[in-house]
Formats: C-alpha cells, sequence, structure tokens
C-alpha cells in the first residue's frame, strides 16, 4: 500500500484545500494529513487569527472522504520522521526552512516529494483579507 502524507494549518477550510486532498490521495492508496498544533503556530505567529482550535480543524479534516488518517504535527522538519509513508505531498509555496530541511529528510530518506499547485484563485490569505 503506497501511503501518501501531507500538511497544513487548515483554518480557513476552502476548495483549494479539499482539492489538494483529492490530488494528494490520487498519489496513492491511503492518504495521511498533518494538521498543525494551534498552540505552534500562535509561539511563531502570535499575530495570526486562528479560526479554528486543533480540534476543531482535525474534526474538519477527517470528514473529508479522501482522508484516511489526521495526525497533528509541530515542527515539519521533525516530526515528518515520526510517520510510515512513501509519497510527502507539498504545496509550491511550502518552502520555509523547515520544509526545506523535511524535503532533504525525504530525499536522503528514500521517499518521494511532489509538489502541488495550488488552485487558482484561492488560499486562506485572500480570505482572511476578504473578511
Amino acid at each position: 500500500m503506497k501511503k501518501v502524507f501531507t500538511v497544513g494549518v487548515y483554518d480557513y477550510f476552502h476548495l483549494g484545500h479539499l482539492r489538494l486532498f483529492k490530488r494528494a490521495k490520487a498519489l496513492g492508496d491511503y492518504l495521511i494529513v498533518a494538521v498543525q498544533e494551534g498552540d505552534f503556530i500562535l509561539k511563531f505567529k502570535p499575530e495570526a487569527n486562528v479560526l479554528y482550535s486543533t480540534e476543531e480543524r482535525i474534526e474538519l479534516v477527517e470528514a473529508i472522504k479522501y482522508v484516511d488518517e489526521v495526525v497533528t504535527y509541530e515542527a515539519i522538519d521533525e516530526d515528518i520522521k515520526k510517520h510510515d509513508f512513501d509519497v510527502f505531498a507539498i504545496g509550491g509555496d511550502q518552502n520555509h526552512e523547515g520544509f526545506q530541511r523535511a524535503v532533504k529528510w525525504c530525499e536522503e530518506n528514500g521517499r518521494e516529494v511532489v509538489r502541488l499547485t495550488r488552485t487558482e484563485g484561492i488560499s486562506s490569505t485572500d480570505i482572511k483579507a476578504r473578511l
């Protein structure tokens, strides 16, 4: 069974997230989605306006038919090492230093990395700005 692993905050859940899950699931047989811990978000971005708690975001993601398992994470470059997967599916904008280290770890440990393009015209940042 080919396992796919993807990560995100998923606070302002939107169509782009749903399409990400659909496309990530198509890369394998089993999709694991890691939701970032709310306390960790606020630790590094205290100004972040987090709409839903970690538990609420997990509940939202678990309800999606493409998702087989939901876990949480804090620092992607460390937490990625705790999971059994074959493919790391990430967005093109997920490229800060932590993601760079996570990608390097995947490459060094035989995990495939697939960068998925964003859904045109949809982003959490835009939704927050419109609200």
